[in-house]
């Protein structure tokens, strides 16, 4: 590979030396840093200079909690795109779901409903899924990807009855006489219901993979992890890394079962793909009423019409024992433990249980991690940090969801929701997100969002303060190269790291915290090679 010298404005994202003149890449990796006239010094005659001007380079970004492997098959031409993000209004949201009946009679799948920003739709059953598909298949993934509804065709298609057990921490909807009501609840039970729907997918695996990166190159992402892993889809993988050249790393985090064992030794993969943890959800989405909190839900229309009664709290999907038993076996394998906790109550659980691993099993740098913490106190992240705990916060939930939070959902607490301020404070290497399909993969807006708590309506969340904007840069940089234990290959520009970068059109520090959403991407690098660059 031919030397590039980058020559302008460049943001390094290290502490002894924050910016720079100027940038050598030479065989993948950065060779040398500094002045324009030191690296000119020791340009080869093949080099190409690529002079910034206005524009700044920075490190390639990393989504520390994403689901790409999903999301490849979920944005493909083989599911129904619902989400809110593509299409709000209700009615358009129904008729994308009757197009695809009637069109594909052997099985529709959608992704993406969201009935508090998609106003209007109300969760469906199996009856009246069977009432509006009848015999045509019918999947339908809610846009928390917590609980998907189906109709009887779709049951059958996928042999789940009345008898089917749950699986462990998931649940299939019943009535009072044990009859399947047309739900799947949480990533187990969703994933055997959709299984049938995916297999068409899993055969154009590579093709979709590789769209699945691209997209993420054009949002500057150069790393993106994956926290529901399945195994199974290795040699799936394999085949597509063999015909596609994949355009970012891969950090993936396998599903975690109980009393299970990994499926790969603690050492496995290579620089750009390789399994680092384990992942357990200890409760589930703040949108469907299942995350366990220590403060009720309001009552109200919007509640009542989640299904919730008056008052209601959420629960766990594990007790605080068998998150123990989880976090033991995988722990004591060396293992990095991630756990999915949104309410108050299953964060105190995790904390509780991994602190009794950590003990038991006298861990240091296990760098355990929890996610999206949308309820998380202050004092939970004192504590997490006296474990050596870290956190990846889910704070777009604050844009896109903060008037519903605050005004339909929680009251007070909602203006507490995703304390990314709190987890800095308390010394935590803290890290945004975007949760695959669930918001766009947006880590400019993460940023900005983490600094003014500002939903797109305009309602700050003021029950928390604003992170600083090193801190939010740090987020998708070098905290998250840390979390994904790879801080020696990614996270900043530094000799011997990896030539992940991007070139953007607006210095992070000469703009407002609002404007910082508005950065574009201009160009993506990928172990020196560009592989985006805007039209």
């Amino acid at each position: 590979m031919a030397s590039t010298l980058f020559v302008g404005n460049v943001l390094t994202l290290t502490e002894s030396a924050p910016r720079a003149e100027a940038v050598l890449v030479a065989d993948e990796r950065i060779a040398a840093v500094g002045t324009e006239h030191e690296l000119r010094l020791l340009l080869p005659d093949d080099a190409t200079v690529v002079d910034l001007g206005d524009r700044t380079l920075m490190p390639g970004l990393i989504e520390p909690h994403g689901h790409p492997t999903s999301s490849a098959i979920l944005l493909s031409d083989n599911v129904v795109d619902i989400r809110p993000v593509v299409v709000k209004d209700p009615h358009k949201v129904m008729d994308l779901i009757w197009d695809a009946i009637a069109t594909h009679p052997d099985g529709v799948m959608a992704n993406g409903w969201d009935p508090l920003l998609q106003v209007g739709l109300d969760n469906p059953t199996r009856a009246s899924l069977d009432e509006l598909a009848g015999t045509v298949p019918l999947v339908i993934v809610h846009n928390s990807g917590h609980t998907s509804f189906f109709n009887t065709a779709a049951a059958n298609l996928a042999g789940i009855t009345r008898e089917t057990p749950d699986p462990a921490g998931a649940s299939y909807g019943r009535d009072n006489a044990g009859e399947l009501t047309g739900t799947a609840n949480e990533t187990a039970a969703i994933f055997a219901i959709a299984d049938p729907f995916l297999r068409k997918s899993y055969a154009e695996f590579g093709p979709l993979i590789a769209a699945e990166l691209s997209r993420a190159n054009k949002a500057g992402v150069t790393t993106v992890c994956d926290m529901s892993w399945n195994p199974a889809q290795a040699p799936l993988l394999t085949a597509a890394r063999q015909d596609h050249e994949l355009t970012a790393r891969l950090r993936f985090y396998e599903m975690s079962h109980p009393g299970g064992t990994s499926t790969v030794p603690r050492q496995n993969g290579d620089d750009i793909v390789t399994q680092i943890g384990i992942k357990t959800w200890a409760d589930g989405s703040p949108w469907v009423g299942n995350i366990a909190t220590s403060f009720p839900y309001l009552t109200n229309a919007t509640t009542t019409a989640m299904g919730l009664g008056p008052d209601h709290r959420g629960v766990a999907n594990f007790s605080q024992e068998e998150l123990t038993k989880i976090s033991r076996g995988y722990a004591a394998q060396g293992w990095q433990l991630a756990c999915h906790a949104h309410g108050d109550l299953a964060i105190d659980s995790v904390l509780n249980a991994w602190q009794t691993v950590i003990t038991e099993l006298t861990l240091t740098d296990h760098r355990f991690r929890l996610e999206h913490v949308g309820a998380i106190t202050a004092a939970q992240c004192e504590r997490a940090a006296a474990l050596g705990v870290t956190v990846s916060v889910f704070v777009d939930h604050i844009h896109y969801w903060g008037d519903v939070l605050v005004n339909e959902l929680f009251g007070e607490p909602g203006t507490r929701w995703a304390d990314a301020q709190s987890a800095v404070a308390a010394g935590i290497r803290t890290t945004f997100h975007n949760d695959g399909t669930v918001t766009p993969l947006e880590p400019f807006r993460n940023m900005s969002v983490a600094m003014t708590r500002l939903s797109d309506t305009g309602l700050k969340l003021d029950g928390a303060e604003g992170v600083s904007l090193d801190d939010a840069l740090k987020a998708h940089t070098v905290h998250a190269a840390w979390q994904l234990r790879s801080e020696n290959q990614i996270g900043s520009i530094e000799v011997g790291k990896y030539a992940d970068l991007i070139i953007v059109d607006q210095d992070p520090h000469t703009v407002t915290a609002e404007k910082l959403a508005s950065t574009r991407v201009l160009a993506t690098y990928f172990a020196g090679a560009l592989v985006y660059e805007r039209e």
